[in-house]
């Protein structure tokens, strides 16, 4: 508490909401990991998994949508508090008895959840803008950055989590466990977080949801194809098929999961030295549609040595790596333009219009991942993912061009 009371305003503002990010998305990820591997040994089908997760993502292109504006009119500090109360609760919900955990009712806490991580997330990255001067664009690229690669390298750690206290602790144990320790941080939260943060000057009208700027719809439909693209096979048909084709434990499942992400979460943090930095320069559309365009290769090489038996599982697990690193390049350059984009005042409503499209994506993407698995396995989620990738490309052709 000393320590955070010497520095400047911004930078306990920017470490307060930080660290409410990493909290929630710890357990955000170690849920995931404990619904998908739980019901998956209770012999739930991949299609019947996905579905648990169906209300987590429409909820959260609503919660998105509506976040934004509640942001811009209450304030940020609110929707993230509110956030962090959510998720205890949906973890609370999942705690009843064993005779008690119907699908419905798991739905209803993935529902929960899906409006806590979006009305957290979208106050973070929101809260970034109002921290950084206007015309000091590679610094917010710089702390945009590391915010969202910590934030997935923590999701990493949080699918890792999961896979190891479902083991040690049980489905019930693991849930209480991160339920108790993210009430504290919920309370840390509503103690000190700034109360006005985010709150614009003008209140905007509920007619004002949707964005009327060319560019940020652009963006937001290229997210809406990115990051279906990788849903389409890691949600529900990546843990499946390594558990069930490769013959891996929980542990194993678990522990590939939060490499991957927190590798991903890493290369993220450091994306201006691949985008331009060097140079003294910050990133446009041009960048976005080349790396876009760079990683539709990754599953079109995947999908080929799956369907031919040429060195498949290497190949594949070769190839998931290399995706997750150009990938995460991806995101973080899109996380940056996103905000570079949004307008000041109001900033939450640009914010939460952006990752509405990315949770559109991430529904179709989880839907699609189930059903294209059970019906056809990995080798086809992952043409989809090399389509989806191509429209990416295609949309992003039609962002600004230059910075500025």
């Amino acid at each position: 508490m000393a320590a955070l009371t010497k520095l400047t305003p911004e930078i306990r503002q920017y470490l307060l909401v930080t660290g409410n990010y990493w909290a929630f998305t710890l357990t955000d990820g170690a849920l995931r990991m404990l619904v998908v591997l739980h019901f998956h040994q209770l012999g739930y089908s991949p299609l019947a998994i996905a579905l648990l997760f169906l209300f987590y993502e429409i909820f959260g292109v609503i919660t998105n949508l509506v976040g934004g504006w509640l942001g811009a009119r209450i304030g940020l500090n609110r929707t993230m508090n509110t956030g962090l109360g959510l998720q205890v609760a949906a973890l609370a919900m999942l705690l009843v008895p064993a005779t008690m955990l119907m699908v419905p009712w798991v739905m209803a806490a993935q529902a929960l959840s899906g409006i806590a991580k979006d009305l957290n997330k979208m106050s973070a990255k929101s809260s970034i803008k109002l921290l950084v001067s206007g015309d000091a664009q590679g610094t917010l690229y710089k702390w945009v950055a590391i915010l969202t690669g910590s934030k997935n390298a923590l999701k990493g750690a949080g699918f890792f989590l999961g896979g190891a206290l479902l083991t040690l602790l049980g489905f019930q144990g693991a849930l209480l466990l991160m339920a108790a320790a993210l009430a504290v941080v919920w309370l840390f939260s509503l103690l000190m977080l700034k109360r006005d943060l985010g709150k614009a000057k003008n209140k905007p009208k509920f007619s004002q949801l949707f964005s009327k700027a060319r560019a940020i719809n652009y963006l937001s439909a290229a997210r809406m194809f990115l990051f279906g693209a990788r849903d389409v096979w890691f949600v529900v048909a990546l843990p499946v098929y390594l558990a069930s084709s490769l013959g891996w434990d929980h542990w194993r499942v678990g522990g590939f999961l939060a490499l991957w992400v927190i590798g991903y979460g890493i290369i993220q943090s450091f994306a201006p030295y691949f985008t331009g930095k060097r140079s003294g320069r910050v990133p446009a559309g041009k960048e976005a549609s080349l790396w876009a365009l760079g990683l539709s290769v990754l599953p079109v090489i995947m999908a080929l040595s799956l369907s031919t038996g040429f060195y498949s599982d290497t190949i594949l697990l070769g190839g998931l790596l290399v995706f997750g690193g150009i990938f995460a390049i991806n995101s973080s350059l899109h996380s940056y333009l996103i905000v570079s984009y949004a307008s000041e005042d109001g900033v939450s409503m640009d914010v939460g219009f952006y990752y509405m499209a990315n949770a559109m994506g991430r529904l179709i993407g989880t839907v699609l991942s189930g059903y294209l698995y059970q019906v056809a396995g990995l080798t086809a989620c992952l043409w989809f993912s090399a389509l989806f990738l191509g429209i990416a490309t295609v949309i992003s052709l039609l962002l600004p061009r230059h910075s500025g």
